[in-house]
C-alpha cells in the first residue's frame, strides 16, 4: 500500500519536473544565472540536475499534500494494531486513544 502510494507521488513529480525543467531552460541559460550577487560556479550539466532535483522536490511535495488531502476519515483514525492487540477502548477499525 505504501510503495503504491508513494509512486502516485513520485512519477507524477517525475513528469511534472521534467516538463518544467525543459519550459525553464529552454528560457533561461544557466551560465548566466547569478546567486548571491555572483556568478553560479557550476557547469551547465551542475545547473540542470540541481534544477530538476529542486523542480522534483517541488512537486512531490505538492502530490504527497495531495494524497495526503485525499485520505478518508477512516484511513486516518483506524487502529494500526491487529484486533486481538487492540487495547479495549479500540473499537473495530475505529480510532484506538
Amino acid at each position: 500500500m505504501w510503495t503504491q502510494r508513494l509512486m502516485w507521488i513520485a512519477w507524477p513529480a517525475f513528469l511534472v519536473a521534467a516538463v518544467l525543467e525543459m519550459l525553464v531552460f529552454a528560457m533561461v541559460d544557466p551560465s548566466d544565472l547569478h546567486w548571491a550577487g555572483g556568478p553560479v560556479e557550476l557547469s551547465r550539466q551542475a545547473v540542470y540536475t540541481l534544477a530538476f532535483f529542486v523542480f522534483w522536490f517541488m512537486a512531490m511535495a505538492s502530490s504527497a499534500l495531495t494524497t495526503l488531502l485525499a485520505m478518508s476519515p477512516f484511513e486516518v483514525n483506524r487502529c494500526p494494531l491487529p484486533a486481538e492487540e487492540r487495547p479495549s477502548n479500540c473499537t473495530r477499525g475505529g480510532s484506538c486513544g
